[in-house]
């Protein structure tokens, strides 16, 4: 009875006999630009898929959060709604119920909602 390794090197012998018997072309070179030229490609796509939508969101933010005027209704990142009173250098004082401000963080407005003049100007006046 023939084991298992006799059985096997017939096999792995006539694998490497049929691979060898035909025959053997090299594979070209590639020229060493296009390979960087691959990993730039990669790169650029990284950048438009992951980085820039990032990128302008902030941006975004960052112009939002330099318009915010008194008056403005905001929503916090934590979630707080209020309306700003009073506008500093990095701070805003909102008001979020009656006799009740807080002073937030200008980078910590998630939202910027509407202006109160601006709901005034949509109410339609009676005559």
């Amino acid at each position: 009875m023939p084991s298992f390794s006799v059985f096997f090197a017939q096999v792995t012998n006539a694998a490497n006999a049929a691979v060898a018997g035909g025959p053997v072309t090299p594979e070209p070179e590639r020229p060493l630009w296009s390979v960087f030229v691959m990993y730039g490609l990669l790169l650029a796509v990284v950048y438009f898929i992951f980085f820039r939508p990032q990128i302008q969101a902030k941006k975004n933010q960052d112009e939002k959060i330099k318009t915010a005027k008194t008056g403005d209704k905001i929503v916090t990142s934590s979630g707080i709604h209020g309306v700003i009173t009073n506008v500093k250098d990095s701070t805003v004082i909102v008001r979020v119920a009656d006799n009740v401000k807080l002073e937030i963080e200008k980078s910590h407005i998630d939202k910027i909602l509407k202006t109160d003049s601006s709901e005034s100007d949509k109410t339609p006046s009676k005559a």
